[in-house]
This record gives C-alpha cells, sequence and structure tokens, in this order.
C-alpha cells in the first residue's frame, strides 16, 4: 500500500439521491450548483462511502480508494479504517418519513456490526413556518406511542413535537430520537456513515402502483427514547485562524464548527483526524502552490496530514471532523 507525506485539499463531487428513492425531494438543490439528476432529488452525499453512493474527486475517483490508498496519511492517526462520517445537502419540498436511528450499541447487535446514526442538521433555507418534527410531546408513554404507530395518521401526528425552524439554526439529533424534515427546507447534515433509518409513518404517500415505502415500527419503538428536548443550540464561541465562530456539536461521534471568514482564514494542523469543509459562499483555498475556488453548498476534504491551507473570501464556511 502507498503511503504519502503530503496530500492536497480533494474537492468532491456528490452521489445523488433522487426519483423513488426521495419521493419528497425537489430541485431546490440547484441553488446550490448542483447539477440535479431528477425533479425529485432529495440528498447531495458530499463525502460519502456508503456502497453505491461514493463521493468522488474531480477525476472520478471514489473517496473509498484515496482512504485505501494512503490509510492514516488520510484518515488521522487517531481514527480507525472505518470510516465514521457521512455529509449531506438534503433539500425538502415534502415531509420526509417519521423516523428514528439506532445506537451503536444497536446496530451492532441487531444490524451486523454497523454504525449507530447520530446527527446534525444546520439550516440553510427556510421558508416562512416551515417545521420539523423534534421528539414526542410531552407525557406521551412508550406505549401511547406503540398504540399510535399502529393506528397511524392523525393518531400518530397528534402526538409529535412540531418545532418551525429558521435559517442559520442547528439541531442536534442524538440516535434514539424520532425526527422528520419538512418542506421547504435545505440544510446540511453531518452524521454517522450509516445508513440505517427506522420509518414509523411517510405521511400516506404511495407509488404508482398504489404501494407505500416499507415501515419499521417494531425496531423504531426498540429504539426510541422519549422525553428529547429539541437540542437548538447557539454554539461556544471559538476562534481559528484569526476567525471567529461558534462549536455547535463537540463529540463523539462528530465536531461541528462554524465560522466567518473575512479576509483570510489560516487552517491549524490537525493530523489526528481528517476535516470537512462545506463552504457557504464564495472563496479560495490556497495549499502550497495550488489554489482552489469554493462555492455555496462546495465541501472539500482535508487529509490529516494537510498542512499550511488557507482559505480566503468573504464566506462562512462549515468544519466538521470525527
Amino acid at each position: 500500500m502507498e503511503t504519502m507525506q503530503k496530500l492536497p485539499p480533494i474537492p468532491m463531487t456528490p452521489a445523488f439521491r433522487f426519483g423513488s428513492a426521495t419521493p419528497w425531494g425537489g430541485e431546490g438543490l440547484r441553488r446550490f450548483g448542483k447539477p440535479i439528476p431528477d425533479p425529485r432529488t432529495g440528498e447531495s452525499l458530499e463525502v460519502s462511502v456508503l456502497p453505491g453512493l461514493e463521493s468522488r474527486d474531480a477525476r472520478g475517483i471514489p473517496l473509498t480508494q484515496w482512504l485505501f490508498r494512503y490509510g492514516k496519511a488520510l484518515r488521522g492517526t487517531a481514527v480507525g479504517e472505518r470510516f465514521p462520517l457521512l455529509l449531506k445537502l438534503i433539500s425538502a419540498r415534502d415531509w420526509l418519513s417519521v423516523q428514528v436511528h439506532p445506537d451503536d450499541a444497536y446496530a451492532k447487535l441487531h444490524e451486523s456490526g454497523k454504525l449507530g446514526k447520530a446527527e446534525a442538521w444546520v439550516i440553510l433555507e427556510a421558508e416562512p413556518g416551515a417545521r420539523i418534527v423534534y421528539g414526542i410531546r410531552e407525557g406521551v408513554s412508550h406505549a401511547q406511542l406503540e398504540a399510535a404507530c399502529r393506528a397511524g395518521g392523525a393518531v400518530l401526528q397528534n402526538c409529535l413535537r412540531y418545532v418551525e425552524v429558521r435559517e442559520g439554526e442547528v439541531y442536534y439529533i442524538p440516535a434514539g430520537t424520532i425526527h422528520a424534515l419538512g418542506g421547504g427546507i435545505t440544510l446540511a447534515e453531518i452524521q454517522q456513515s450509516s445508513d440505517l433509518t427506522y420509518r414509523f409513518y411517510d405521511w400516506d404517500r404511495v407509488d404508482a402502483k398504489g404501494k407505500g415505502r416499507e415501515l419499521h415500527v417494531e425496531k423504531g419503538l426498540a429504539v426510541t427514547r422519549l422525553g428529547k428536548e429539541p437540542q437548538r443550540s447557539s454554539g461556544t464561541p471559538v476562534r481559528l485562524g484569526g476567525c471567529e465562530g461558534a462549536r455547535y456539536v463537540s463529540g463523539p461521534p462528530f465536531s461541528l464548527e462554524r465560522y466567518a471568514v473575512s479576509g483570510r482564514m489560516q487552517l491549524s494542523e490537525t493530523p489526528e483526524r481528517f476535516r470537512i469543509l462545506m463552504a457557504l459562499g464564495e472563496g479560495t483555498l490556497s495549499w502550497e502552490d495550488t489554489e482552489v475556488r469554493v462555492s455555496r453548498g462546495s465541501s472539500v476534504f482535508l487529509p490529516a496530514c494537510l498542512t499550511d491551507t488557507v482559505l480566503s473570501g468573504e464566506l462562512d464556511v462549515l468544519l466538521m471532523a470525527p
């Protein structure tokens, strides 16, 4: 296996979920420069090693090949061989299913050793009155929730806690928290690298053949934790490379920070772990004698061995790491 002491920033080309896989999707990702393949495109998988949905570099080389070839130089000395994170852009014109994700322990025991799924949402766009589901209303017992799941429809909807959201807000969603994204919202989602989703309810949607999507009520009930209040955070003030920012999630399983760049931002060396950068504006990422343009919604993988990298411009940026 080849190793390398120095690796460049890697601008990522996403994979997409669309069509029948995201019946709630639309065309909102076009506003982030994404060449969506279908008018019902819900997800742009910016940094992904999910089989069949791997993100790639500009030459079309999958991230999985980079990881195999360069190992710890890419991942970092503190990151194991299993790639831990997944970054998406999600744009919804209608409600996503009411769902829940298992934690690592349940997934390891019941899902062939897969990772569980905690996630965080950074609201990038929200139409007036746009809402999410975050948890269950106070006072609803597990038995009442189970009965509501069997009844479906309005009975289950009456158990849900609805939260109106606004641009710039960040929500951390631990494993075991029932949730759903509403229409009129575009967000960045950082999550564990897992495709485990247990659906309780899909708003009575059916396909052209009159068939609804698969539900997973038994497993969902087994992993649900009641009483989760919305974890909306204004963040803890942080500073990096001369720029002010906020840390919204400190991990594990991941960290999430947002910085306002005005002029230059020096990205410090982190040999222990890779980082992912998502631009929320226009700028330039410089490394040695190379420059990479970044634009709103573009994502760059920053190898752990990377040094002396500078981001220039007038933009906000998300920085994520395991």
